[in-house]
């Protein structure tokens, strides 16, 4: 297996699709053995399509030899969130109450943009039940395991696209993050994902988590987020709730550092307690920016936890993507959505009504404290991976999933941009995440200062030792 090809960055691989000494079909045909070699470790897909791939990418290989490449991405494979609709292929949410055939022959936006690049198409990524919870199991799947260590989460609801990046199963993967969707499996598995700006990304049909809801890139690298970016914010009529399209090069500025830079970290937000690892791993991050000429400032938000406020917003949502499913489609769906809904379904107008005016003094707080400050560092979790198939820690003082990710729910209410970051490893060798938050709008700068970082520590970006086993079990000794 030729690990020096799987670990490509889609930058470098454009490069040598156009030098001519790499084809898409080269590329395509290795990711799909690196899955069909691991993923019964990950369970990371839950549809494959050898053929269909294979023809996208011999259509991009032809492309290349006239002379004529389509757009940003054209031959780079692309792992699709089995969210986002595909006209080849069925989108069924982790759902076994989701009729295939009806989704067939149409496109999300994120999914028509990169279709207008030039991507190829690696297949399906498996998602919890409707995205609904932090990590990625459902009745219809199973469980998707962590790359570094197959007993334990991958984390969620992307974390099927997470575990493929990882993997070097595809260099660019579709998430998306209502709560923590995107970072949490990023930092689970230690990748590279970006909660946008809401807004940011055109995103159809709506989601029902509403404007919590945001679609966005999951790589290996600060770069390749950006190139995708650049891709997934073109206009799509679709979204009506999209900004105005303002033609950002999101590649263009990455490199210009956070020289002068005014950063806070925070390494609890106040009220969060976190693992001594953890505290110490982003704790050297904020030096690094502050060596890299930052000027970094210990200093919390000072709002206090919106966890309920949330759970109304974000449970809501769930009550409301099942408001027409009777007793019978319900029995065949994760019991914990269920129960989680139909206790959402109990709650009042004014109830609802309180927790939208939290999200608004929130936001109006956040937009104030960034008067002051560029940026944001905080751990993106405050825990490592933990036992597969759970939805909590064992042990853990609470049975939902936000009570472990107090770091990523307050952005998704702010509809901010939060990019989550390698960060080095735990004691027990499990990747740690390092958030960075920006203004609204400001994804670029956010993006940029991500870039400084793997610049500056390029040790953090680390494969799973999984990554080069062998057929046997044995890590590979071949590099490629």
């Amino acid at each position: 297996m030729n690990h020096a090809l799987l670990s490509l960055t889609a930058t470098q691989m454009l490069q040598q699709f156009r030098d001519g000494t790499l084809s898409p079909v080269d590329v395509a045909e290795a990711m799909l053995t690196q899955i069909q070699r691991l993923d019964h470790h990950t369970n990371a897909w839950c549809l494959v399509d050898p053929d269909t791939t294979l023809e996208y990418a011999r259509a991009s290989e032809r492309r290349y030899r006239d002379g004529t490449p389509q757009g940003l991405i054209d031959g780079v494979p692309v792992a699709v969130k089995d969210v986002f609709l595909t006209p080849m292929w069925p989108t069924v949410k982790g759902s076994r109450v989701i009729d295939p055939a009806t989704t067939l022959g149409k496109r999300s936006p994120c999914v028509a943009a990169l279709e207008r690049n030039g991507y190829v198409p690696l297949g399906k990524t498996t998602t919890p039940e409707f995205g609904w919870k932090g990590v990625t199991d459902s009745p219809l799947c199973g469980s998707t395991n962590n790359p570094w260590d197959p007993t334990l989460t991958a984390g969620g609801s992307s974390g099927g696209s997470a575990a493929a990046v990882a993997l070097g199963m595809g260099p660019l993967a579709l998430g998306t993050d209502a709560g923590g969707s995107i970072r949490i499996p990023a930092a689970f598995c230690g990748i590279t994902g970006l909660k946008p700006t809401c807004s940011e990304v055109p995103h159809w049909p709506a989601s029902p988590f509403g404007s919590l809801a945001h679609a966005g890139p999951m790589t290996w690298t600060v770069e390749d987020c950006a190139l995708m970016m650049n891709v997934l914010c073109e206009a799509d009529p679709r979204d009506s709730q999209a900004a105005p399209r303002r033609d950002i090069d999101y590649l263009a500025e990455l490199n210009e550092g956070v020289r002068g830079l005014r950063i806070a970290f925070s390494p609890s937000l106040g009220y969060v307690d976190v693992h001594p690892d953890i505290e110490h791993a982003v704790t050297e991050a904020a030096e690094t920016f502050r060596a890299l000429g930052a000027e970094v400032v210990e200093v919390d938000p000072s709002f206090s936890d919106p966890l309920a406020a949330f759970g109304h917003l974000f449970y809501g949502g769930a009550a409301n993507a099942m408001r027409d499913l009777g007793a019978r489609k319900r029995a065949l769906m994760d019991p914990n959505l269920v129960s989680v809904a139909e206790k959402a379904a109990q709650l009042s107008m004014l109830d609802y009504l309180g927790a939208v005016n939290e999200r608004m003094a929130l936001s109006e707080r956040m937009a104030v404290f960034h008067t002051k400050y560029d940026l944001l560092l905080t751990p993106t979790l405050p825990i490592t991976a933990f036992e597969t198939g759970r939805e909590v820690p064992r042990d853990w003082p609470s049975t939902r999933w936000p009570t472990w990710t107090p770091f990523t729910y307050p952005f998704n209410m702010t509809g901010q941009p939060a990019l989550s970051v390698p960060c080095g490893l735990a004691s027990n060798g499990l990747p740690i995440g390092l958030q960075i938050v920006g203004r609204r709008f400001e994804d670029s700068l956010v993006l940029r200062a991500g870039q400084a970082w793997q610049q500056a520590r390029p040790e953090m970006l680390q494969r799973p030792p999984l990554f080069t086993e062998d057929a046997s079990g044995r890590a590979a000794d071949e590099q490629g």
